[in-house]
Parts: C-alpha cells; structure tokens; sequence
C-alpha cells in the first residue's frame, strides 16, 4: 500500500514546516494557537491523513454542537492515532462532519491495509478499497456542485486518474513520485511538498519546492 500527497500553498499565507518526530511525520500548519497542526501526514501505525481546501457548501457550515465535529479535529486525531479507520468510519455515520470555524476543507484517510476513507462536510462520505483512490481541491462526490469554481485548464485530478490507470499490481514509490510530479503545481500555490508513504518499507519519502531530485526518506524505527 503506497500513499502520496501534493501540499501546494500560498507561503505569504501559511507557515509550514515538516516535522519529524518517532511516532509521527507530518507537515506542520502554525495556526493561531500557537500550535503546528498535523492535517497532513503519516503516523507510525499506517494512518495517513490529509486536508484539502473546497469550496464549501451551506450544509457543512461548521457548527458547535455536541452532535458535531469538525474535519479538521477528525483527520488530526486519525494522524495522531487517537482514532483508528473503524472510529472515523463510526465517526462519520453517528455524527455530523463539519468544517473547521475558519475554513472549508475535506479530507482523505487510510490505513496499512489500503482501505481508504474520503470525507466531504455536507455531502457525505465514501470508503473505497479499489486499486487507488484520489482526492482534489473540488468534491469527488458531488463533483457538479464545484465544479463552477474550479480554474480553467486545472485537470490534475483527470491527469492523476488517467496515469493510475496505467499501472498494474507492481506500483512503486518511484510510480508515486513519477504522477505526483506530473499534477504539481508551480507560481503563488505552488507544491511546496511532496510525500508518499510506503506500508511495506514501514517508510516515508518526501521531497521539498518540486526538487524531485533530491528525494529524502525518513524510517518510523
């Protein structure tokens, strides 16, 4: 099971940094409380966990409600492993999914196994266990409902399906990095960093500012 994820953000926004730690590699985001939140990245356990920015829609408007919770919460604690797949999948039948106060997101999760969990405020949720799974900055499973905002000429999502197609049974970190190359971004928003995370080897590979040359691998021990 391979996982890989583009982090494609305005610098003059966010404050990013990748941090390594024994139980956790994620790329930190400095939020207003002071804290370096994990909404992308890898746990020692096998859950991978990301957020990506959507146009929002009425219905998952965030609420404070003790029937509720947010995304944001929901992916962190499936990085830092306080929730396993199963309890995100319970999650989200027994409660409603949110965005954060600040901000619309929607997430991505999965676990060693190659089940794969995508979450979208307002719309619902869909557990995949196909040969991949992808996930973009407009909905998936409400595709129409974005798709006025989506910029001219972005095809990422269509270009990664049409490159996954191409591979069988034998897919690589290497294949990872060769589609996570081929949809990155450049200028303002441009893929700052670039992770794929491989079950077997137990092991992350990253790369920073599209240098795909300089692949680095950071091992949980």
């Amino acid at each position: 099971m391979i996982t890989g994820f583009n982090f494609d953000i305005d610098l003059t926004v966010w404050d990013h940094k990748i941090v390594k730690e024994k139980d956790r590699f994620y790329i930190g985001i400095l939020r207003p409380d002071g804290v370096r939140h994990s909404y992308h990245g890898v746990n020692r356990n096998g859950n991978v966990g990301t957020l990506l920015y959507v146009h929002g829609n009425p219905e998952g408007t965030h609420q404070d409600s003790i029937g509720c919770m947010t995304i944001a919460d929901l992916t962190e604690q499936f990085i830092q492993a306080k929730i396993s797949l199963d309890d995100a999948l319970r999650m989200v039948q027994e409660r409603k999914i949110v965005y954060a106060p600040d901000t619309t997101m929607q997430a991505m999760l999965s676990d060693r196994q190659g089940r794969t969990l995508i979450i979208e405020p307002g719309i619902g949720w869909r557990e995949d266990d196909g040969c991949y799974s992808l996930i973009t900055n407009y909905s998936v499973l409400a595709p129409e409902s974005t798709r006025p905002f989506i910029v001219p000429g972005d095809d990422r999502y269509e270009r990664a399906a049409q490159l996954l197609n191409t591979y069988g049974k034998q897919f690589t970190v290497t294949d990872a990095f060769s589609v996570l190359r081929a949809v990155r971004q450049e200028g303002i928003w441009a893929t700052r960093v670039s992770f794929v995370y491989s079950a077997k080897e137990h092991a992350v590979y990253y790369v920073e500012n599209n240098h795909f040359s300089r692949i680095e691998r950071y091992e949980f021990s």
